[in-house]
């Protein structure tokens, strides 16, 4: 990252960043927009382009408009902010898109919830706005509606426009969230580590415009809404990986309670071995689910990805690495005990043919506990390294 245009290094009120890539065509309009703004509202600030590595005219464009320019050679929506925010001067800071679809001339309900001691506003365009040809019907209808639900639902954020281009922050309590996204993803991870970090978050009225620049947008919408959608998941590892893992265990588990003893039949299909197999089958994949819930909460707690959780905490306290190799090793003598008890009755018949039906109603609980025990002893030996290294890094 480099500045194009140095200016005095003073600290103002407010810096309106734009992120650009190629946009000649309207970064001027914007710039110019901003500037009016700020005159017009009597605030110290500063109009800062976060240029993404523009091959026409923007920077020119832009420093001859009056910004400071700020080149960051990694690509992506999220690095080209994560570099301007680091460049701003403002005590607080207002970005948008530099393709004129938001109004820089009107900021003042932005400027005026940051003064009344909100940490982050977001732009709310479905209250705001949207002009027609702004936004595709499916991002409109679908797309940001359903990634604005579920990010409400995983996280609690107040927010009901998740992805709108238009916010405002102070910078100091953003750059304190340490945001890494470098693409697209860069707007959830700001709303959702924001809800976490416990700021406090508020939404104004935006206008959506349509986009001025006359080309096709930089957004790709299914890669996109995936990269969104993905980030949601994996910044809630109840969702990816808990309530999932609960729900096949605990299904498996009383499938095989209900096949281990017999045969059973509804109507006229019977549930047999077979049906007893990927019952299994749901158990092991269910506490591997499990397991997996573990070590994202402990890494997530760790990097404050995920908000700490004071029953987490009792609960690794509770079961600690000793208890939990015990329970591996009570596991294991279970499963070897039935497979003994298998081979017994395979040499009680010289070991010759055996009922499939009788034995694997043995074999399948034999493998599912050696298998679930060997889980439990190696999830725990691994929870326990993640562990060290969190109650390193809180200095406990």
């Amino acid at each position: 990252m480099d500045v194009l245009e140095q200016q005095p290094a003073h600290e103002c009120e407010l810096t309106i960043l734009m992120p650009c890539l190629d946009e000649a065509r309207t970064v001027g309009h914007c710039i110019a927009k901003a500037r009016g703004f700020l005159d017009r509202a009597g605030i110290d600030g500063e109009i800062v382009v976060a240029d993404n590595g523009s091959t026409d005219a923007s920077r020119e464009i832009a420093a001859s408009h009056g910004a400071r320019i700020v080149r960051v050679a990694q690509r992506g929506y999220g690095a080209a902010l994560i570099g301007g925010i680091a460049a701003a001067r403002g005590r607080f800071v207002v970005i948008g898109d530099a393709d004129d679809s938001y109004d820089f001339a009107d900021l003042s309900g932005f400027v005026a919830a940051l003064r009344d001691g909100w940490d982050l506003v977001m732009g709310n365009r479905f209250r705001g706005g949207i002009k027609a040809g702004a936004m595709p019907a499916s991002h409109r209808y679908f797309g940001n509606p359903v990634l604005s639900t579920i990010g409400r639902a995983f996280f609690g954020a107040p927010v009901r426009d998740f992805h709108c281009g238009l916010r405002a922050f102070r910078r100091d309590a953003i750059r304190a969230l340490d945001l890494q996204a470098q693409g697209m993803e860069f707007a959830s991870e700001m709303v959702v580590k924001a809800t976490i970090g416990r700021l406090r978050i508020t939404e104004v009225p935006t206008t959506l415009w349509p986009d001025g620049r006359g080309r096709p947008p930089h957004l790709r919408s299914w890669r996109d809404g995936w990269r969104h959608l993905r980030f949601l998941l994996l910044f809630c590892p109840r969702w990816l990986f808990l309530y999932p893992g609960i729900g096949l265990f605990l299904a498996g588990l009383l499938g095989m309670a209900w096949l281990l003893p017999q045969p059973r039949q509804i109507g006229g299909v019977t549930f047999d071995i077979h049906t007893l197999y990927y019952c299994s089958l749901a158990v092991v994949v269910g506490f591997q689910s499990i397991l997996f819930w573990v070590f994202a909460k402990i890494y997530g707690e760790r990097e404050r990805v995920v908000p700490p959780d004071p029953w987490f905490g009792s609960l690794l306290r509770w079961l600690p690495l000793e208890a939990e190799l015990i329970l591996a090793v009570l596991l294991f003598l279970l499963g070897f005990a039935l497979g003994a008890f298998a081979l017994s009755a395979w040499g009680a018949e010289r070991f010759g043919p055996l009922s499939p039906t009788d034995t694997m109603r043995l074999i399948i609980p034999s493998g599912t506990a050696v298998l679930l025990a060997f889980q439990i002893a190696s999830g725990a030996f691994f929870a326990s390294v993640l562990e060290v290294r969190a109650v390193r890094d809180r200095g406990d």
